[in-house]
């Protein structure tokens, strides 16, 4: 039975002669047991270290007895709310209802609450008294202390108080929740594990903190003034590395929520352990009536091969939720895993992916990183690049070569991000080169996100001309290689610090290079990043200086029609905003 799904009903636990689970794992996603999905990584670890998982996905979270299905748990109720933040896959930027939610059965959308971490906590609590609830995953991840809230435009708690679940890992949370597993079966109980890396928990007094900890400003004064807010998130971010973080205590009333350090990224031989583990790689069989489950599609014949990004963009929550230290599996071990692609029925010769976070990393920036941790007062890539930063490419490129010679394999594709200002440190243009020769599909997708330099300055992106080289190196390239393939760009209207002339730049841009996109990207504030805190606080956190933040709707829509100025519905948004500057 260990090559097979993890139990959905008490039929599929009489099947494997079980009584009880030892854990059961609530999920507001379907059931995909795929590398790609946090839940099916924690279940399958459980597993492998003798634990008895069962899933419970996207309950009926009005009624209790859906909670009740596989029976009382020995030892805890595990809540993931799923791949995707709950809200982002809900709402648009502008608060409009999604119509589709991909990792639901057939797309559809109702299945889950919004911040299922709240509503199955509350749940797995009416449905057996005393069991102890653990949080995981993204949501609770990136909500871990106090955080603005977009949809509602104010600040919440730590979701582990809104929650009231008894324990919230937060992270890469696979060894931790091993040591969690391991403690809870030898009978300790969930409210002595108040110093395990990589979690969050609630103590009622001062004398109850690590001596090395650092008392935040209390949950009362950060929603009274956003300057402490501000100052609270900066000390937050700059907390975010293994070997360097110290314990986190915000004082919320008379408790405290504290956050321990996080967890020690995987070894490569941990990491490759996870990704050999008896997936089934695909949706329950369950969901076959109603079509699957969409969001499969996209990485089911995908390889991640990383971890972590050094990146550090201030738009994205990498660095806060899997930390700027990369990790990377070994080639054997990816090779293993697209042996196991070759070998399914529907595969077609093509490796869709070999990405990550950001693709074309695979190890530390830099030497002193293991040791001592990543620089907490710059970043690796920006303004400048790092005079230790380590650059290359040939391990990656290695791996590619290797994984495109494998029988059975007609193409081997890179869509993850590419990080260009990386590629273009390289000495030679061997990468670039086979890149362009044998992983693109005709598109190679990058990620500008402005012409601004004032803007990429607030983004924490290196400067614009930079991208403008490295579209002639890969233009250069191609042609000299034959191929007719494009650079599909990235880009965000609204994000701090862009103002109406910086929108009109980038859109003049568009204009000149022939780009219009299909899609637009508004700024989406989202827990975790130092972006979203410059939105609410109007405060750069790393200066505390003022920064321009665009909030109105129809500012918003301005700078967005911009971008699409060749659309007839956004004649007269395009006409006002050329007036008004």
């Amino acid at each position: 039975m260990a090559n097979n799904f993890l139990p959905l009903s008490r039929n599929d636990m009489d099947k494997r002669r079980w009584d009880s689970c030892d854990f059961v794992l609530i999920s507001g996603d379907a059931y995909v047991d795929h590398p790609s999905f946090g839940a099916a990584i924690i279940s399958r670890v459980l597993e492998s270290k003798g634990f008895r998982v069962g899933i419970i996905p996207q309950p009926d979270w009005k009624d209790p007895e859906a909670f009740r299905v596989l029976g009382k748990p020995n030892l805890a109720f595990l809540i993931s709310s799923g791949v995707i933040d709950s809200m982002v896959n809900h709402y648009t930027v502008n608060h409009k209802l999604r119509r589709q939610d991909a990792y639901s059965p057939g797309g559809n959308i109702g299945f889950r609450p919004d911040r299922p971490s709240i509503v199955y906590t509350s749940m797995a609590k009416q449905a057996f008294k005393g069991v102890p609830v653990i949080l995981g995953g993204l949501e609770p991840s990136l909500r871990r202390l106090s955080h603005y809230d977009y949809w509602s435009d104010k600040l919440r708690h730590s979701m582990l108080l809104d929650s009231k679940a008894d324990l919230l890992m937060y992270g890469m949370g696979e060894n931790t929740m091993i040591t969690i597993a391991e403690a809870l079966k030898e009978g300790r109980s969930v409210s002595d594990l108040k110093d395990l890396r990589g979690t969050v928990c609630v103590v009622s007094s001062k004398d109850q903190l690590p001596k090395n900890c650092r008392i935040l400003p209390s949950y009362e004064e950060v929603l009274s003034d956003k300057k402490i807010y501000a100052e609270s998130f900066h000390h937050q971010y700059k907390n975010t590395d293994p070997i360097s973080a110290v314990p986190l205590a915000e004082p919320c009333g008379k408790r405290f929520v504290l956050q321990n350090p996080p967890a020690l990224p995987l070894t490569q031989e941990e990491l490759d352990k996870v990704y050999a583990l008896p997936f089934m790689r695909k949706a329950h069989s369950c969901y076959d009536s109603q079509g699957g489950v969409p969001a499969l599609k996209e990485v089911e014949f995908s390889l991640e091969h990383n971890r972590g990004c050094f990146g550090s963009c201030n738009f994205c929550a990498i660095s806060f939720h899997q930390g700027r230290i990369v990790s990377s599996r070994s080639h054997d071990s990816v090779v293993a895993e697209a042996e196991k692609l070759i070998s399914l029925p529907n595969f077609k010769g093509y490796i869709h992916d070999v990405g990550g976070p950001t693709a074309n990393f695979r190890g530390p920036a830099c030497a002193k990183q293991l040791k001592s941790g990543a620089c907490q007062n710059r970043s690796c890539l920006t303004p400048e690049p790092c005079k230790n930063l380590i650059v290359d490419h040939q391990d990656y490129l290695d791996l590619l070569r290797r994984l495109r010679t494998l029988k059975g394999i007609k193409k081997v594709f890179v869509r993850s991000g590419i990080r260009y200002d990386y590629l273009l440190l390289e000495k030679n243009e061997h990468f670039l080169r086979e890149l362009c020769e044998h992983h693109i599909s005709g598109q190679l997708k990058v990620a500008p996100e402005h012409v601004s330099d004032r803007v990429l300055k607030a983004m924490n992106k290196q400067k614009h001309s930079l991208y403008k080289k490295f579209t002639q190196r890969y233009a250069a390239i191609n042609q000299e290689l034959g191929k007719k393939q494009y650079l599909v760009p990235y880009f965000i209207s609204s994000h701090p610090g862009s103002t109406l002339k910086d929108a009109i730049q980038l859109a003049e841009f568009m204009k000149r290079t022939h780009f219009i996109p299909d899609q637009v990207q508004d700024f989406y504030p989202t827990p975790g990043t130092i972006s979203t805190c410059m939105y609410y606080s109007g405060l750069d956190p790393e200066t505390m200086k003022p920064i321009e933040v665009v909030r109105k709707e129809k500012d918003k829509r301005m700078q967005r029609a911009l971008l699409q100025f060749n659309r007839p519905e956004n004649y007269h948004l395009v006409r006002e905003a050329l007036q008004m500057e």
